[in-house]
């Protein structure tokens, strides 16, 4: 798709954003203290703002547009559900609901064959672990620090990362643990085997620790979005899987992110073999279009709700018009093998490229990643691997990112990053040449990073 070219219009950029400077309340922010920028379109990979300035989305949103924005075929499938039936209550059997959960079920591993739509991932994981917790009778969960489930309150409470802190009452029944991550061992581990083994013990330990017959499930992002984009080793899902079955635990995989092809495989727990008994999703299930999540579950737990009802409900629990656009880009994905691109785009393009950029640049220590879902870990030093940022860092401390971020976007790359990294989430269908455009564009913004190492 060629992106649209963008015209310049201040004056109306400029009454969108009063606008929202008088009205918008916004996530995660001081609101006196932010610029949000103010869109004018988007098309494919690119958005572009009222002053003409085309912006190369390396963030997807926020991870979620994987076919890219306003695909054609998703759009025609929203407009043609409004003129059919814009909305109906979920008790209800709607065509379209019935078929974005059978084609979401024809995708998920094993037998995870029902699916409890919600609005979006947070709600998604709300749900999995009632789910759990009312199929185990426990009501302990244990999660990894190193991670994002979400922003409500058991979703947030599950939350490694600091945006938990505001908000954890340290009486959601969650313990956090671990997680492997070989560049910046927990462990002091010497390779991936060893951190496996270790991290295995460590949350073997946690168990024993809190007791096995208090837990009612372990809730893991399969591959860490937000948090790193930390890539398990090879048998520690196994691992967690194996010890879910020996102590009764519920085994649930957190797919918001990575999932629908992300990865280079529909969910990314297709790599490592491994089936969970909850699998939650959200953003690429539609690419966004429509908000929509969910929770795809197998089928000893749904059985327990088979005389017993479950206590849990949403208004617009598969919304015709979230569904519609699930379907249509399930059969975008299909028809034009964005899954199978997202693995070319990972093996071909993007990692060789960000492997070559960590050769010349010495702010980077470490590049990671699978398919369209990449981080670069940006470092100080190479040899202590001391973060170019501190860790959760604002205001001056966080000055380097800020200005690697900015060396970005003046290059016309909308970059996502997130402390100490930046990474590569481009949407999953973005061309080769789009992505050496990215790269590019990246390599421009490194050489400012690297003023702020030790080898500047």
């Amino acid at each position: 798709m060629t992106p649209l070219t963008p015209h310049a219009d201040p004056r109306t950029g400029a009454a969108v954003k009063a606008a929202d400077r008088a009205h918008v309340f916004h996530s995660w922010s001081a609101q006196g203290l932010i610029d949000p920028l103010a869109v004018a379109g988007a098309e494919g990979a690119y958005f572009w703002d009222y002053d003409g300035n085309r912006y190369l989305d390396f963030a997807s949103g926020l991870v979620y547009t994987n076919i890219g924005y306003q695909h054609p075929k998703v759009v025609a499938a929203i407009q043609e559900q409004a003129g059919k039936l814009a909305t109906f209550a979920p008790a209800f059997a709607v065509d379209v609901r019935s078929e974005a959960a059978r084609l979401i079920a024809e995708r998920t591993p094993g037998d995870l064959d029902k699916i409890f739509f919600t609005n979006g991932g947070a709600e998604a994981v709300e749900n999995a672990i009632r789910m759990a917790r009312l199929h185990t009778g426990r009501t302990k969960v244990l999660s990894a620090y190193r991670s994002y489930h979400g922003a409500t309150s058991t979703a947030i409470n599950l939350t490694g990362d600091p945006r938990r802190w505001a908000s954890d009452t340290a009486s959601a029944g969650v313990v956090h643990f671990w997680g492997p991550f070989a560049y910046r061992s927990p462990f002091y581990s010497a390779d991936e085997t060893e951190e496996c083994e270790r991290a295995l013990a460590h949350l073997e330990d946690t168990i024993a620790f809190e007791g096995p017959g208090t837990i009612a499930a372990i809730i893991l992002e399969s591959i860490p979005g937000t948090a790193g984009i930390m890539v398990p080793p090879p048998g520690y899902l196994a691992g967690v899987r194996e010890l879910c079955d020996r102590y009764g635990i519920v085994f649930v995989l957190d797919e918001v992110m990575a999932g629908f092809g992300r990865t280079g495989e529909w969910f990314a727990v297709d790599h490592f073999d491994v089936v969970p008994d909850l699998l939650t999703f959200a953003k690429g299930v539609n690419s966004g279009y429509v908000p929509l999540g969910g929770v795809a579950i197998s089928a000893e737990i749904a059985a327990t709700f088979d005389k017993r009802p479950y206590p849990g409900g949403l208004t617009y629990s598969g919304h015709p018009l979230a569904c519609a656009a699930a379907v249509a880009t399930i059969e975008v994905m299909e028809e034009e093998k964005v899954v199978e691109q997202a693995a070319r785009l990972g093996e071909r393009i993007l990692g060789p490229g960000l492997r070559e950029l960590a050769e010349r640049h010495p702010s980077v220590g470490e590049v990671r990643g699978l398919g369209a879902f990449w981080a670069l870990e940006l470092v100080r030093d190479r040899e202590t691997r001391e973060p170019l940022v501190p860790y959760n860092a604002t205001g001056e401390a966080g000055a380097p990112m800020a200005a690697f971020a900015a060396a970005c976007k003046k290059n016309g790359l909308w970059p996502f990053v997130n402390m100490n990294r930046t990474h590569a989430v481009p949407a999953c269908n973005i061309t080769e040449a789009e992505a050496k455009e990215g790269l590019a564009a990246l390599d421009a913004a490194l050489s400012v990073a690297d003023e702020h190492t030790t080898a500047a």
